[in-house]
């Protein structure tokens, strides 16, 4: 359980412990707004599955001027392995920071919760079913013990959407009538070819150092990456579910033994009739566009990429207010809500985004029309269950549409 104190809310001055669960460049990202957002917080453990990445994190955060002094992990607190995340829960800290590749997401948050940890959760939440089912119940358990749950979706922390999406809801471009949400882009991390790969190194630390390539760790560009893109049309149309989506993608450049696609496009299907469509390539060379556009019927809003909102038709609107780091925000909110006892929870709806995705995905890798109900109940489980350094662990191969079945 949470020291009683934090459950209630903490004065000023009574120090905050956080543990870091993923030490790659988010975590690493993460300790640090969290370490900025609250004077009296402290950095005390450190966990990852590679000892380097903990080096790596570790050595960064002390050398930071702004928050190298709140660094206070030694080395019995920063732990190695398959169970690290479990060792920093059990630590004695205060708030978990979840930045693990997704595949492992509901299992942390889970053991997070269960011991009574307030909660900074990366996005996606999951990369199956059977794991958004296993986050909901435990955004239940954390909502059932005053526990904070901030969602690593971070638009959602960013001021001008904020207001943005605050205007679409309350009409000023009518009836929302369909979005276009765009996140085309490149590779992020390429799979080396299979010549490379050390000859003691098992097959799950290879996919481990490969993650990004793998669906059970990643969830494809679309869930990982452009998730982000769907949680936008997700609010735009005030966190409810389409009723169903088909979609289209594969693979154009050779992925060498990674299974995930470079492309895809999902069109999902509201039941007031208005379509959004979900358009994501991880493409070198390729026209880029991260934006969205939100048409109504007495108007539309865009997003293009990082620049202002705007809003146009019976309605003229460009957002000219104060933009603080958006990464920076979620941590200010996170942190300040434990201090007053009145937690954030975003828990429903960034399951549901990652649903939403992972909806997407399904639909592009079946060739086929896939609901809600369909996502939310299927039994497609990606995550091996007890892993382990030496196990056998197939790579799944690619998914052709119209060939995979939906599960």
């Amino acid at each position: 359980m949470a020291a009683p104190y934090v459950s209630k809310g903490a004065s000023e001055g009574e120090v905050l412990k956080v543990g870091l669960i993923g030490c790659g460049g988010r975590g690493t990202g993460a300790a640090k707004q969290a370490l900025k957002a609250d004077k009296s917080v402290i950095l005390t453990t450190l966990g990852d599955v590679f000892e380097e990445q903990v080096k790596k994190s570790l050595q960064t955060l002390k050398q930071d001027k702004e928050i190298g002094d709140k660094v206070r992990a030694t080395p019995e607190n920063c732990f190695v392995g398959l169970d690290a995340f479990q060792k920093v829960i059990d630590s004695g800290v205060d708030v978990v920071l979840l930045a693990a590749p997704p595949g492992f997401r509901p299992q942390h948050l889970r053991a997070a919760v269960n011991a009574g940890k307030h909660i900074f959760c990366e996005k996606p939440m999951a990369t199956d079913a059977p794991g958004v089912r296993s986050v909901l119940e435990s955004v239940e358990i954390a909502r059932q013990k005053n526990l904070a749950l901030v969602a690593g979706f971070c638009w959602r922390y960013d001021l001008s959407r904020r207001e943005f999406y605050k205007r679409i809801h309350s009409g000023e471009i009518g009836e929302v009538r369909s979005v276009y949400a765009t996140y085309l882009t490149g590779p992020v991390k390429p799979m080396p070819p299979a010549n490379t790969r050390p000859a003691n190194m098992g097959d799950l630390e290879w996919q481990l150092r490969n993650w990004y390539n793998f669906v059970w760790l990643c969830g494809d560009g679309l869930v990982e990456q452009a998730c982000h893109s769907v949680d936008k049309i997700a609010w735009a149309m005030k966190d409810v579910p389409p009723i169903k989506a088909v979609g289209s993608g594969g693979r154009v450049i050779p992925n060498n033994e990674g299974n995930i696609f470079d492309h895809i496009d999902v069109f999902y299907e509201y039941e007031s009739g208005a379509r959004a469509f979900m358009a994501q390539r991880q493409i070198s060379n390729c026209y880029s566009d991260n934006s969205d556009y939100v048409m109504g019927g007495d108007g539309y809003g865009t997003i293009k990429s990082w620049s202002a909102p705007i809003i146009k038709g019976k309605n003229q609107w460009r957002y000219d207010g104060k933009r603080p780091d958006m990464y920076q925000q979620e941590h200010d909110e996170l942190f300040a809500s434990i201090r007053a006892g009145k937690p954030i929870n975003d828990g429903k709806w960034m399951a549901q985004s990652t649903l939403m995705a992972i909806m997407g995905r399904m639909a592009a890798y079946t060739g086929q029309e896939i609901t809600w109900e369909m996502a939310m109940n299927s039994k497609e489980k990606l995550v091996p269950d007890n892993l382990s350094w030496d196990m056998k662990l197939p790579i799944v191969p690619m998914a052709i549409p119209g060939r995979t079945k939906f599960i």
